[in-house]
């Protein structure tokens, strides 16, 4: 297919998938706020500063992430259904669900959003070993280490992947490697957007921005059915956002956040783009950068670096308006995307 029909299917598919979740959202809200799933806050004598500043979104609703995958599963399904049992051009046409690009990652979508669904549950009554409920971190760190080793598998077995493409400089043959690279980059990924998700429109302004710039490096490499996949990504985060931005009518949740950082990484993989994923998203190095700086101070030195961790926080306790930090964020993250994009181009 010619790249004009193909930027319309993307463009259209964008466009349902941000209606979808847009008349989805009148329910599911009035579902969180009835059944009272809200966010709690810590109130730990070591979160001092967050505790204080966040004190006031209390009971906000949160597993609004399902929005986001709940919507591009049901569009990529029901296309493709549509396909197999129509028989049309038209569902053809928008079918975007493929075995060789788009089904890994809806499958580690789905995976992994219904696990962080179960670690938003168990936050909401209190109950798990993490603190204020919700999985333990090790628990957590060994679901998605099991996803991230499926994934692993897929991509050095099944589809053969081994190499890491430099820009500028070629390709670096990993060989078995490469497995344990594409598990680290999965995980830290995941758990990068999870510490990026702490304010109102936070974490889906800069996603929405990074799928935006894969689909790109997508359907410059010809792999357009993922680079439709990441449309509706996109369509969808915009939806989420409409109502997420301060002040946030519910939040992303676990459901969201590690769903979509898994994919993401796995998006990157797909593109052979991993060099670039930490220039695109910027923002989410920083974030988790900032705890981990934090958390090794007060471990060796007993003194905090910053005043409050992840660094969003730490803008906020400088006085900082909450809408300011996210919208230089998102700045920041347009301006690192585009070039993150250039670069995935060098050498193509």
């Amino acid at each position: 297919m010619e790249s004009i029909p193909i930027l319309i299917k993307m463009f259209c598919l964008a466009a349902m998938a941000f209606i979808v979740a847009i008349l989805l959202t009148p329910p599911f809200t009035d579902f969180l706020y009835k059944n009272k799933i809200g966010k709690k806050i810590r109130a730990e004598g070591d979160t001092p500063v967050f505790s204080k500043l966040h004190a006031k979104k209390a009971g906000t609703p949160t597993m609004g992430g399902i929005l986001i995958w709940f919507t591009t599963a049901v569009l990529a399904l029901s296309f493709w259904f549509l396909d197999r049992v129509v028989h049309l051009d038209y569902f053809h046409y928008l079918n975007f669900l493929s075995r060789q690009q788009t089904l890994l990652p809806l499958g580690v979508l789905l995976a992994t959003a219904l696990l962080g669904l179960f670690d938003d549950y168990l936050g909401v009554v209190g109950r798990g070993g993490g603190k204020g409920g919700g999985m333990r971190m090790r628990h957590r760190l060994a679901f998605y280490s099991l996803v991230a080793v499926v994934g692993a598998y897929w991509f050095y077995y099944k589809l053969g992947f081994d190499i890491l493409h430099v820009p500028g400089l070629g390709d670096w043959h990993l060989g078995l490697w490469y497995i344990p690279f594409f598990i680290f980059v999965v995980i830290s990924t995941s758990f990068s957007v999870n510490e990026t998700d702490g304010l109102d429109g936070l974490a889906a302004g800069v996603l929405g921005i990074c799928f935006f710039a894969f689909g790109t490096i997508a359907f410059v490499q010809g792999r357009y059915d993922l680079a439709t996949f990441t449309a509706v990504m996109v369509g969808s985060l915009l939806a989420f956002l409409w109502f997420n931005i301060y002040p946030a009518r519910f939040i992303m949740g676990d459901t969201g956040s590690m769903s979509l950082g898994t994919v993401l990484a796995v998006i990157a993989f797909y593109t052979n783009s991993v060099f670039v994923l930490p220039i695109i998203g910027f923002v989410l190095v920083l974030e988790s950068g900032s705890v981990i700086i934090q958390i090794g101070a007060r471990k060796i030195f007993k003194k905090k670096v910053f005043l409050s961790a992840p660094i969003h926080h730490h803008f906020e306790a400088l006085g900082w308006p909450e809408t300011k930090v996210t919208m230089r964020f998102w700045v920041i993250t347009a301006m690192s995307a585009a070039v993150g994009v250039a670069i995935s181009l060098v050498g193509r």
